[in-house]
């Protein structure tokens, strides 16, 4: 542990060294045969362990499949090969795009081909059309009237203005805050892995997406007043459930339809079986959603290990971004092109 930067986090890592129900799968059995939640050495649910949450369950339930909460085994198979087939990046003809790539007419590229996706490849275990449980139609609330108006005006400004500065980016571009990472936590196209690690008096979520890691105390105390990237967490129990409250995000939130400051997100992890972990949560904005929503996504315990992701290392991809953008200004104000952004 010497030199080690965050005393916290090296407290838990001696935890998951020193408790004897942290190996992987090692449960207890109850007596007649069944299965119970290991504990810390303090009484409190072991959740501790890497945990794999990629799927291709779709956060939202397809148009074509509304009022179908539930495929069938076959009709799964047939959904899971035509999305596994319709999200191969080797498959895509850059010139005419595909999946979430414009055409190249439109500035589209394919930046990796498949082999460096990690999505998952299958449904969750019940073959839910979405990870959204409520509203029942599997969809994201609308959005109120001013955020409809935010984020329209939002998405024009960008439009003409994509890189004046690195704060025209987003925190991803940036390499401040990882895609999945959370809160909430949202299976993705690579790095669907968390970490979670346990002390009496506090919990580490240490994501694998920008390895950012929330030390979330157990304290019962109140929400800081400072605004943060990922909000200020605060975590209980209830019963075998660690339930964890995150409020007061910045101001560029920007998750599912730019959710404001008044974001409020509450967690739940559930040990639900020795290598299987359930993972819902619940988000709540009246300045974005005309209502909350949650979804639930299970997780499966993975031996690791954590790799560190080192995004766009000093940053030298922000500077290409924004040396293309002045380029492109130069070559349009040498043809006489009217500036538009």
């Amino acid at each position: 542990m010497k030199g080690c930067r965050l005393p916290l986090l090296c407290v838990a890592v001696a935890v998951v060294v020193l408790s004897p129900n942290a190996a992987a799968g090692q449960d207890r059995p109850d007596g007649s045969g069944g299965w119970t939640a290991p504990l810390m050495p303090w009484g409190d649910p072991d959740l501790q362990g890497i945990w794999d949450f990629r799927t291709i369950t779709p956060m939202e339930r397809p148009a074509e499949l509304a009022g179908k909460a539930v495929l069938t085994a076959e009709e799964a198979a047939d959904f899971e090969a035509r999305e596994n087939r319709r999200l191969n990046r080797d498959l895509v003809d850059p010139k005419v795009g595909g999946a979430i790539y414009p055409p190249e007419s439109e500035g589209g590229v394919v930046p990796y081909n498949e082999f460096w996706y990690d999505r998952g490849n299958a449904l969750v275990e019940d073959r839910r059309t979405s990870l959204i449980v409520d509203p029942a139609d599997g969809r994201i609330p609308s959005l109120t009237p001013e955020a409809a108006e935010r984020t329209a005006a939002r998405s024009a400004y960008l439009r003409d203005h994509p890189a004046d500065s690195w704060e025209d980016r987003s925190l991803g571009d940036r390499c401040i805050l990882g895609f999945n990472a959370g809160p909430p936590m949202v299976p993705s196209a690579y790095n669907n892995n968390v970490q979670l690690l346990q002390t009496p008096d506090h919990v580490v979520i240490l994501n694998e997406m920008v390895h950012n890691a929330r030390i979330v105390p157990l304290d019962g105390g109140p929400h800081g007043a400072i605004p943060q990237w990922v909000g200020d967490s605060r975590a209980h129990w209830e019963d075998a459930t660690l339930v964890v409250e995150t409020r007061g995000f910045g101001e560029q939130v920007g998750f599912r339809g730019g959710a404001t400051a008044s974001l409020r997100v509450v967690e739940r992890f559930t040990l639900v079986g020795a290598d299987s972990l359930r993972y819902e949560f619940t988000l709540e904005d009246p300045d974005t959603w005309t209502r909350p929503w949650t979804a639930v996504v299970p997780m499966k315990r993975t031996p690791g290990p954590l790799f560190e992701y080192a995004c766009h290392e000093g940053n030298y991809s922000m500077a290409g971004i924004l040396g293309g953008a002045r380029a492109e200004e130069r070559a349009a104000a040498e043809a006489g092109v009217p500036e538009s952004r």
